[in-house]
């Protein structure tokens, strides 16, 4: 006689609640042979959901050997057994088993898709069955919108996809009106005469007159085994399927999961939105805490790069200790600016005189500050003439009564007037004005740097500081990167014309500026890590959606194994979903980011715009759903097919 199709020898079941153990299967031997229509029959409890679920690889039995066309059951993992359901098996359920959230056709195409048929033929092939079967202007109604009789046809439809050898049906009139039972049974006969074989579960025995043999069970055993009809001859164990062997197609899974991720999310439009809201929050954080960081920081530099960031500024007083109040830093003079000029790589050397002082113009008086300087300032400090003309050496020479303001100073004093060729009285002493600076705005410390007047420097001391010693001395070096040389050259410099005592200090500004950068690069990290941990909660939303989703949607995850999925499908769609959920809020939120921090910008609040910081914070998303997504999407992997598909 032919290898059966299917070979049980001592096959068993028990399943186990901790200490207790319940048997629904025990000794069962059982041959079929390809091309059989049987019925499987048995009060409920007797056990024929059991059997069928272990004939169908969707459980194992605890003991015994199952065989399918002579080749051990046992012996296959997950994957082999997903592949042997896809290539041989096809189901249809009691209770339909449709995917809510998808129409009757994408149903019917599931078991091609993990079949690797291409998309256009499974959609052809799918629309074909169902329109055989009466459903031909019901391809897109979801099971929802379709009778009992309409969604069991769909079952069937779906059981045929893949032409599957093998069709397993479980009660499949048990939930029907009398016409749509007897029609499905006319289908079950037609597939019969196909040559499919057909195992049907049931505890009617209308439905079990209906099969050529009739193998009933009690309490887990089988009690008779009947034949009505002469027995078949085998058939080829291999199914004629229309969709080829299953091989590496990586890029069409991930398209189909992103398909089936994006339809499924659509089915629960409200728990989507409160999904991408999380990481919506997080993302645009991310995106303007970063370029509010990062805007402060390029204000600061831009305030301290406009006094020049190749200046060396040297100030009285030993270094790291204040200056006192008695005069004794009072050091620094002209001979020091003279010593450091002809230092290599120093372009100028600008001595600063400076002190508060009333200025008058009209009936206006307005306190400020003057610096007495050299004509060399606007060189050293960047800081070009808007009107007129600077301070020149003749009228230092000369010690000319001039005078350059700021434009705060003419603001102040001569409102829209010119204020070239005026004369204002400081402390009393009438000046010329003879150019105005143009604006530069704070200073890095704080203060208006516009609120100012220059004057010449032997003008400035002798007529209205009344000191010989400076306050400072600016030194414009040429190479910044001598500059460390060229500050130790000054310092040395110096120190030999004050006799080796070094009652100075010496502040690079490059040196500064490179400090500062790295305190605002600080703070813009601070302000990322603080927007970051939005992010985080909007990841820990994702996974308990994720896992909520799990376990709503464990049938269908069983409805999907039975019809061939393997692990890598189920763990692949969850985690695709995960990242889709991620991704598109990582792009809202990008989105709501940019367009914030817009509007701060327009308020005057300084923001600096990168690709960086945007593609971190999409990133960032992106990685979330992909981690957050795991464990809820490993835990759909790992289901029992069995148990996913008896899931409430």
């Amino acid at each position: 006689m032919d290898t059966p199709l299917i070979s049980l020898r001592g096959i068993g079941r028990t399943y186990h609640n901790g200490d207790i153990a319940t048997t629904v299967l025990q000794d069962i031997d059982l041959d079929i042979q390809a091309g059989e229509f049987v019925a499987i029959m048995g009060a409920s409890g007797s056990g024929k959901s059991t059997l069928m679920n272990i004939l169908g690889c969707l459980d194992r039995p605890s003991c015994g050997d199952y065989l399918f066309a002579g080749e051990s059951v046992e012996r296959l993992h997950k994957d082999q057994l997903a592949e042997l359901r896809r290539r041989t098996f096809g189901f249809i359920f009691q209770s339909y088993n449709l995917i809510g959230s998808a129409s009757a056709r994408e149903n019917v195409e599931v078991p091609a898709i993990y079949a690797g048929l291409p998309r256009q033929q499974r959609q052809q092939r799918a629309a074909q069955l169902l329109g055989d079967l009466g459903l031909g202007e019901r391809l897109g109604n979801r099971p929802s919108q379709l009778s009992g009789g309409q969604q069991q046809r769909v079952s069937v439809a779906r059981a045929l996809m893949n032409d599957g050898q093998v069709i397993l049906a479980d009660e499949p009139t048990g939930a029907l009106d009398s016409q749509s039972g007897r029609d499905v049974l006319e289908l079950l006969k037609k597939l019969h005469a196909q040559g499919k074989t057909i195992i049907v579960i049931t505890h009617d025995r209308d439905v079990a007159a209906h099969a050529e043999r009739l193998i009933e069970l009690r309490d887990g055993r089988i009690i008779a085994d009947t034949r009505r009809s002469p027995e078949p001859v085998a058939a080829p164990a291999e199914p004629q399927a229309p969709a080829p062997e299953r091989s590496t197609q990586p890029l069409q899974d991930l398209l189909e999961a992103v398909r089936m991720a994006w339809r499924a999310l659509r089915s629960n439009l409200f728990r989507t939105a409160l999904t991408l809201l999380g990481i919506v929050i997080g993302v645009a954080s991310v995106v303007v805490m970063l370029a509010l960081g990062n805007g402060a920081r390029q204000e600061v530099v831009d305030r301290i790069s406009s006094m020049g960031s190749n200046l060396l500024l040297v100030r009285p007083g030993a270094p790291n200790t204040r200056r006192s109040m008695d005069g004794s830093t009072n050091t620094l003079s002209l001979s020091d600016v003279n010593v450091a000029a002809d230092i290599a790589n120093v372009v100028v050397a600008v001595p600063e005189m400076n002190g508060r002082v009333t200025l008058r113009s009209g009936n206006t008086d307005y306190q400020t500050q003057v610096t007495a300087t050299s004509p060399d300032l606007p060189l050293a400090r960047n800081w070009p003439v808007a009107q007129g003309v600077f301070i020149a050496e003749q009228d230092n020479q000369s010690h000319a009564a001039v005078t350059v303001i700021g434009r705060t100073v003419a603001n102040n004093l001569f409102g829209d007037s010119d204020p070239l060729g005026h004369y204002l009285l400081i402390n009393n002493v009438p000046f010329q004005v003879i150019g105005v600076m143009s604006e530069k705005g704070a200073a890095p410390w704080g203060g208006d740097q516009d609120d100012v007047v220059f004057v010449p420097l032997n003008t400035g001391s002798l007529r209205l500081i009344g000191q010989r010693h400076l306050n400072s001395i600016t030194v414009m070096i040429d190479n910044l990167s001598l500059a460390e040389q060229t500050q130790e050259a000054v310092r040395q410099a110096i120190l030999l014309n004050h006799a080796g005592v070094e009652d100075f200090q010496i502040r690079n500004m490059a040196s500064l500026l490179e400090n500062v950068s790295q305190t605002q690069n600080t703070f813009t990290i601070l302000l990322g890590s603080i927007a970051a941990i939005s992010l985080l909660v909007g990841g820990i939303g994702v996974m308990n959606i994720m896992l909520v989703n799990v376990t709503e949607r464990t049938r269908e995850i069983g409805i999907r194994m039975a019809t061939g999925a393997r692990t890598g499908n189920i763990l692949q769609q969850f985690i695709v979903e995960a990242v889709v959920v991620s991704a598109l809020g990582g792009a809202l939120g990008v989105l709501a980011g940019l367009g914030f921090a817009w509007l701060l910008q327009a308020l005057g609040t300084p923001m600096v715009f990168t690709l960086g910081p945007v593609l971190l914070a999409f990133g960032c998303a992106f990685a979330t759903g992909l981690v957050f997504g795991f464990m809820p999407a490993r835990k759909a992997a790992h289901l029992d097919p069995v148990v996913a598909l008896n899931a409430d």
